[in-house]
């Protein structure tokens, strides 16, 4: 772990590092999902990445607005918009820029279905009921975003010359991303033993399965696994692209944090 980071020590503590973890990589994916907004390739599915996007925004402002009450900040706003860089801990599969639509549509499809697992195995371990309510809401969503990614990754691997190479590519691009999904730390390992979090090589093997069957379904050639991986952003280790995010996200409210709708 950086100098940067802590070990939490007690319930509380592991809950909020949990929550902020969560919150970070759907604040920051939907953020770079919403710039979509105007520019799907066609309406309805110009709408679609908006729902995704806000689902996924709506799910982080949940996780915020529980660890501001744990840690008693006066609202969520805090962990979006008055961190740097450095102290998000979202993965770095979330920052990368917006790319194409193929490469939107392979990193939805890759977050959903790591998000698929990861809400089932907490539904069945976290006994923080409130944090366990989200959780429930938040995962029924997420069926819709693996179930309409995926249908984009069959629908572009199996449809024109075009759509085949930019989806295939999408995924080459995004593999050396995916190890951080499961990472797992010091601090993952003190939220297990508070049945805050779960094991995340449990599920790593049926992520794995999914992604794999649906990669050959759509004629892709699968990434090779055993590439290099990046790794590092959970604590603080981000690529140059979360800063530029952040500068653009944060800039208004930064700029006048006493301000108020009239």
């Amino acid at each position: 772990m950086s100098t940067f980071d802590t070990i939490p020590q007690t319930k509380q503590e592991a809950l909020v590092e949990t929550l902020l973890r969560l919150a970070d990589d759907r604040l920051i994916l939907g953020h770079r999902i919403s710039e979509w907004a105007g520019h799907g390739p066609e309406l309805e599915e110009d709408l679609a990445l908006a729902n995704i996007a806000l689902d996924m925004i709506g799910h982080a402002s949940a996780l915020y607005a529980y660890a501001a009450e744990l840690e008693g900040k006066e609202d969520e706003d805090h962990y979006a918009y008055f961190r740097d860089d450095i102290d998000f801990k979202n993965i770095s599969l979330c920052e990368l820029p917006r790319g194409d639509f193929a490469f939107t549509i392979a990193r939805i499809f890759l977050f959903s279905a790591f998000s698929y697992f990861l809400y089932q195995k907490l539904i069945e371990t976290v006994d923080d009921e409130q944090f366990n309510g989200m959780l429930q809401k938040h995962f029924k969503e997420i069926k819709y975003h693996l179930r309409h990614s995926r249908e984009w990754v069959l629908r572009l691997g199996d449809g024109t010359e075009e759509s085949h190479r930019r989806i295939l590519e999408a995924f080459d691009e995004i593999w050396m991303y995916t190890g951080e999904l499961f990472d797992m730390d010091e601090a993952d390992q003190v939220a297990i033993q508070q049945n805050l979090f779960t094991d995340l090589s449990e599920f790593k093997k049926e992520w794995r399965n999914l992604v794999v069957d649906t990669l050959e379904e759509a004629t892709l050639t699968v990434p090779d696994m055993e590439q290099y991986m990046f790794s590092g952003s959970r604590h603080g280790r981000h690529t140059e692209h979360l800063g530029r995010l952040l500068a653009e996200m944060q800039f208004l409210r930064r700029s006048y944090p006493d301000a108020e709708w009239k």
